[in-house]
């Protein structure tokens, strides 16, 4: 589709005029209403939803506006976004409600709004905001003003489109998060079994006798270079590493190397802190062919069972919750090491190392299939949504790039 081959074609050759919003839209600014009027939840008595600047802040007994309309957020830092409404809902003082007259579809004007990124005009203050005057100032086209039949089909055209564009994104993104979640529930469901051991000979061994805990030595954000050591930083793990990485994400200066300490291949690193429970003493499995340097608020845990087996391990549930009684909860929640230490893991077949071994890789396998299977929707949702946003927006500038008047010679 091109500009040519599609707008051109709409028109028709009709002409456009640029109108100034206030002459085609009546826009008037919400009411106050005492927060203590607004509920969380709809109910019988208070059934209507109540808008501010950026969205629905909860439900009211009384409404101040009824039908389709759009509303425009006038203060704070997200000003300017464009909403549409229908039925009846009450708008605070912190929207604009937009009425489009006769000779406008108010779904061709969501989309010239949308498109015309009203926050640029918002006032440069610690609190930004809208002035209701200025939006009226700003111009739109009109095509065909002279045939109002004609004008709204070609409006009507052009909001059809992009709404379907609207809907196919908004299809696709509940699609695939149900997607995700379906898979998340089965990789869970199946780890959680598979840990179980039910039938399995077993001995759940604490970790203080499984392996042993070294702690990582200090580095700064001063000290990040683009080449140099690979490190793991503590609060890494629980925002960029899965369950195992061979590759470091960050590295320090070279000349550092001898104040740094190190996991080796096979170790699974743990942090000592965290702003939530689980966050403290999250693990991942380091599998990479060299030593790593670990911050100093990591401990590595070296041992000589599969790593994978041991960092899945600590993703249970089970385990969560017996590692959430050695957390000391000051002001930064914090690993007791000590305590950490007694948490039990399964070890399969314990007089057997080689079967033992063999189990654990045979559960290894089967769960790296569940968290690449969920690790890949997880990546390419946002992706996936990103692009049908481009694709929108692409239409959408296409279909309103209205010519606007030649200079008179």
């Amino acid at each position: 589709m091109s500009r040519v081959n599609f707008l051109d074609k709409l028109l028709d050759g009709v002409e456009v005029e640029w109108r100034a919003l206030g002459e085609v839209v009546n826009m008037r600014a919400g009411q106050h209403i005492s927060a203590s009027h607004i509920m969380e939840e709809a109910s019988p008595e208070y059934p209507y939803p109540c808008f501010g600047g950026n969205g629905i802040r909860g439900f009211v007994a009384k409404n101040n506006h009824d039908g389709k309309h759009l509303l425009i957020g006038r203060q704070g830092a997200l000003c300017g976004n464009v909403q549409r409404t229908s039925g009846a809902f009450y708008a605070t003082e912190h929207a604009v409600v937009v009425t489009p007259t006769n000779g406008i579809n108010i779904d061709w004007a969501f989309h010239l709004l949308t498109l015309m990124n009203l926050n640029q005009y918002a006032s440069q203050s610690a609190q930004p905001g809208l002035a209701v005057g200025k939006i009226e100032s700003l111009k739109i086209p009109i095509p065909s003003p002279e045939n109002l039949g004609k004008s709204l089909a070609i409006q009507a055209e052009i909001a059809r489109i992009l709404d379907a564009f609207t809907s196919l994104t908004a299809e696709l993104t509940a699609e695939l998060t149900a997607e995700l979640n379906t898979r998340k529930k089965q990789y869970n469901y199946y780890r959680d079994q598979l840990f179980s051991f039910e039938n399995t000979e077993v001995e759940w061994r604490p970790l203080r006798d499984v392996g042993e805990f070294i702690r990582g030595k200090r580095f700064t954000k001063a000290d990040y270079a683009e080449d140099g050591i690979p490190v793991i930083h503590y609060g890494e793990i629980y925002t960029r590493y899965g369950v195992f990485t061979e590759q470091a994400l960050s590295q320090v200066k070279e000349d550092m190397a001898d104040s740094l300490r190190y996991a080796e291949s096979g170790d699974v690193v743990l942090t000592d802190v965290g702003e939530t429970v689980e966050d403290v003493g999250k693990a991942v499995a380091w599998l990479g062919t060299e030593k790593v340097a670990i911050h100093d608020h990591c401990y590595a845990f070296r041992h000589t069972m599969n790593p994978k087996f041991v960092s899945y391990c600590m993703q249970t549930p089970k385990f969560i919750a017996e590692k959430a009684k050695y957390v000391a909860r000051t002001k930064v929640n914090t690993l007791l090491i000590n305590g950490f230490s007694k948490i039990a893991i399964p070890v399969p077949y314990p007089n057997d190392p080689e079967k033992s071994l063999a189990e654990q890789a045979r559960i290894v396998a089967i769960l790296d299939k569940f968290d690449a299977l969920t690790h890949s929707i997880t990546k390419g949702l946002p992706r996936e949504i990103a692009l049908r946003q481009q694709q929108y927006e692409y239409y959408r500038d296409l279909l309103l790039s209205f010519p606007h008047a030649k200079p008179q010679p």
